[in-house]
Formats: structure tokens, C-alpha cells, sequence
């Protein structure tokens, strides 16, 4: 067997099946070292450029769902081809990686095999291709609903308000909406706090008393 298809084999644990090749391509259109990581609270995925004679490095959550996983690749292949094209001098998130993203996505957008409603969220954005799929509602939720029953979480927004809930370690109480956060209260200090109504929150049937 040869490297590319053990690594496409590899693949088939954490992308859809019918894009398993794009991937492969992608991961052999340059050097490149792609990792799958353990799962992180503050980000999906991470580019690096090449530095001190190392290539490229991606890393991408092993947690997430197959689409989930697909679709942040693909934007830190994005960032690769950011940096290729035009270095360190362009903003990370600016024109310049909006359509380096938006000509990766093409492939996916162009196929019947990928879910119509990750489809239409992605479409609706392409002229103006948000950061992360956490700031992007409609993407977010979209791919949500592939999370296995083990992946499932509640939403902040999916909570009522004056719900207790936890986040990280602290616990809180859901407030008024503020465009797209919350204004929550934290329990132990009665500080106020605004939080993305797409936060991944535990919910809380009572107080719990924080050391």
C-alpha cells in the first residue's frame, strides 16, 4: 500500500467518505505535517507556517463531527495557501484567505454528496467567508446536527432565561440577548459577562456552591 493510500485509509476515520480523496489531495499538494489533535476549547483547527526548516503544520480536532472536520481543514488549508500566495503581509482572516477559502470550497459545493444544509449555510456566506464556523450561526448549526449522541451539547441559546448553566468552571445565569450574546451573571461574584448565545454550555438544575 502506498503512503497516500494509507493516509487516505487514515482519513476515513474523520472526513466523509466521498471526500476523503480531496483531502488527500490537499495533504500531498504541498509539504505538509497534519495532525489530528486532541480536542481544544478555544479553536478547531491551526495553521503554522514553515519555520526553521519545517514545513507547513496543520492540526485539526479529532473530536469533531465528520463534517465538522472536513470543513475546518479545509479552512486551515486556506491559511496554506494564504501564506504561498502571498506571505505574512495580508491579514489572517482578510480578502486574500476569503478566497483561498472560497476556492476550496468549491469542490464541496459543486457535489450532491455534501448535506444541502451545510451547503446552503456555506453559500449564503460566500462572498464574505466568516472567520470560524463558531461565528457563523447558520454553518454552526448546521454541522451541530451531525454530532454523534456522545458529541451532543446544549447551546446557550437553546437555554431560557434566568437558566443556570455551566461554562469551563465557572457558573452563570442566563440574561437578556445582546445581538449575538447574552449578558450572563456569574453565581459567586455577580459579575456580568457577555456570552456567544453559541456556547457550549452544561446546564444546571440548581447552584452549585463554587470553592
Amino acid at each position: 500500500m502506498t503512503e497516500r493510500h494509507k493516509i487516505a485509509e487514515a482519513l476515513k476515520k474523520y472526513v466523509p467518505e466521498p471526500f476523503v480523496d480531496y483531502v488527500t489531495e490537499l495533504l500531498f499538494s504541498e509539504p505538509v505535517h497534519f495532525r489530528v489533535s486532541k480536542p481544544r476549547k478555544t479553536k478547531h483547527g491551526d495553521y503554522r507556517s514553515p519555520v526553521n526548516n519545517k514545513p507547513h503544520r496543520i492540526t485539526v480536532n479529532g473530536d469533531l463531527n465528520p463534517y465538522a472536520f472536513l470543513i475546518t481543514t479545509i479552512h486551515e488549508f486556506a491559511h496554506m495557501k494564504t501564506f504561498i500566495d502571498h506571505g505574512n503581509g495580508v491579514r489572517a482572516h482578510g480578502k486574500e484567505w476569503k478566497a483561498a477559502y472560497r476556492e476550496l470550497l468549491l469542490p464541496l459545493l459543486v457535489s450532491d454528496q455534501l448535506p444541502v444544509s451545510i451547503k446552503n449555510a456555506l453559500s449564503l456566506n460566500l462572498d464574505d467567508m466568516r472567520a470560524s464556523s463558531c461565528t457563523d450561526a447558520r454553518l454552526y448549526r448546521a454541522l451541530k446536527k451531525f454530532d454523534s449522541p456522545e458529541q451532543k451539547t446544549l447551546l446557550l441559546e437553546q437555554l431560557q432565561n434566568g437558566a443556570i448553566f455551566r461554562l469551563g468552571k465557572k457558573v452563570f445565569k442566563r440574561g437578556v440577548l445582546r445581538r449575538t450574546r447574552f449578558l450572563c451573571e456569574e453565581m459567586s461574584t455577580g459579575k456580568k459577562y457577555l456570552v456567544s448565545k453559541l456556547a457550549e454550555v452544561e446546564p444546571l438544575k440548581e447552584v452549585e456552591n463554587e470553592q
